[in-house]
């Protein structure tokens, strides 16, 4: 049975994640345990690493600053599987323009920017809330690859989204105004995504369950 730690880092409903991932596993007739910690011990002890967050960004750099945070390092470099969620996305990084001076796990090269509304006519409203179709910059692997050939409808709440220095992470991007947003990324065992699986619906169980079952 695989065990998915879903970390806590003291920020968003992870009840609802955590839920999700339950219902996917489910799905698809896999045994999986689901597990919410903030403990370093129990993410170097797990199968599969989710790290999903909704809040500030110098919160989660603080809440990573220590040895949490060195666990995750430690995770990835063995090859436990990741996926990062929204803020677990933007953890992934250097740093972030919300909050100067705040380290990332800096996996990736590269900052967090914030979202340009834009001017006159093109103008959009920031935060970017809502439904988006991803719009796929290479072919997807691991559990982005659940989708198959079609491009999904996803759900977004952010402000700030990551810009690589290594474009060939991005897997997809969606626009936003003047804005062509991050919306996945990937590399070896490593997966991250902008938006939020557990309020995709169909799309964002697909994702989910085909995490689990890699």
């Amino acid at each position: 049975m695989a065990c998915v730690v879903v970390v806590d880092l003291g920020m968003g409903n992870l009840r609802s994640v955590e839920r999700a991932i339950t219902r996917a596993a489910e799905d698809r007739g896999l045994a999986s345990e689901v597990v919410r910690s903030g403990r370093p011990e129990d993410v170097l002890g797990a199968d599969k690493i989710v790290v999903p967050g909704q809040g500030a960004f110098r919160d989660c750099a603080a809440a990573l600053a220590g040895e949490l945070g060195e666990a995750l390092r430690e995770a990835v470099r063995r090859g436990t599987p990741y996926l990062g969620i929204c803020l677990g996305l933007q953890a992934l990084f250097e740093t972030s323009e919300e909050a100067p001076g705040a380290a990332g796990l800096a996996v990736f090269r590269g900052a967090v920017r914030r979202l340009d509304p834009g001017a006159g006519a093109d103008v959009v409203k920031i935060p970017h809330i809502g439904w988006n179709r991803l719009d796929m910059k290479r072919a997807p692997e691991g559990a982005l690859a659940a989708w198959g050939s079609e491009a999904p409808h996803v759900y977004f709440v952010h402000s700030y989204h990551a810009v690589p220095e290594d474009p060939s992470i991005v897997v997809a991007t969606v626009t936003h105004g003047p804005n062509v947003v991050t919306a996945a990324v990937a590399r070896d065992n490593v997966t991250a995504v902008q938006f939020h699986p557990e309020k995709s619906q169909g799309a964002g169980l697909a994702l989910l369950g085909a995490f689990v079952a890699a």
